[in-house]
């Protein structure tokens, strides 16, 4: 009795797990879903607006980000207003030009200090780029999709996850995206430099914005994965 009863325990368990593996969609079918609920028009590619991120952290004075980009014309400029200084990047087709309060002169000292450089630039356009270009920028060359789609709870809520790494030309963290199992709507990602270390950060993304066609997540904390100690808040806002 007893084995028969340890017997249909185990067939029932590898049923359930068999049908719950088949309800599982695919990881490339859980992106498409996810793009098609953030941009069901396929808008990212075509991008021409620009839209402003206020970035409040407790160790630095707010910070006010406009971004402008025309991907077609490939057009990029940062206007950035900080702790009584403003200044631009402006990257457009390949170029790098730097002013800083309306001029083009500034010192090596005001450079260091607000960390002005063609290289800062392009660091920040590749920033904007990706993080408001998510998930649609998952489809981008050099991004290795894993095949396996992994249901996790974090924080409370259960997520369909998907695992993405680059190749070593395009970036080395490891990336985990988290998205909600009916919607697909992308509430969370988090990033490794070493994942056995459990350092990088996890994003929490709260809301959504409509920019050019595409729903973008309003707000977004960050914290660090060791012990989840908040860095700070980046709010969208329309330009």
């Amino acid at each position: 009795m007893v084995k028969y009863a340890l017997f249909s325990f185990l067939i029932t368990w590898v049923t359930v797990q068999v049908v719950s593996s088949q309800e599982l969609p695919t990881a490339n079918t859980v992106l498409e879903r996810a793009i098609a609920f953030h941009d069901p028009n396929d808008n990212w590619n075509y991008f021409d607006t620009s839209f402003k991120v206020i970035m409040e952290s407790p160790n630095a004075p707010k910070r006010t980000s406009t971004i402008k980009a025309d991907f077609v014309n490939q057009e990029f400029v940062l206007d950035v207003e900080q702790d009584g200084n403003s200044y631009t990047y402006d990257m457009s087709k390949g170029n790098c030009s730097i002013t800083l309060n309306g001029s083009k002169e500034f010192s090596e000292a005001e450079a260091d200090k607000l960390r002005l450089s063609c290289e800062r630039g392009k660091t920040m356009k590749n920033y904007y780029t990706y993080l408001y270009g998510l998930p649609m920028k998952l489809k981008d060359p050099g991004t290795l999709l894993d095949e396996s789609v992994k249901v996790k709870t974090f924080k409370g809520k259960k997520y369909l996850v998907l695992k993405v790494r680059y190749d070593e030309k395009v970036g080395s963290d490891t990336w985990y995206f988290y998205f909600d199992p009916k919607t697909y709507a992308m509430e969370v990602y988090q990033f490794y430099h070493d994942e056995s270390k459990n350092d990088g950060e996890y994003i929490l993304l709260e809301g959504l914005e409509e920019i050019n066609g595409i729903q973008m997540p309003k707000t977004r904390a960050w914290y660090l994965n060791k012990d989840d100690k908040y860095l700070g808040t980046d709010i969208l806002t329309k330009g």
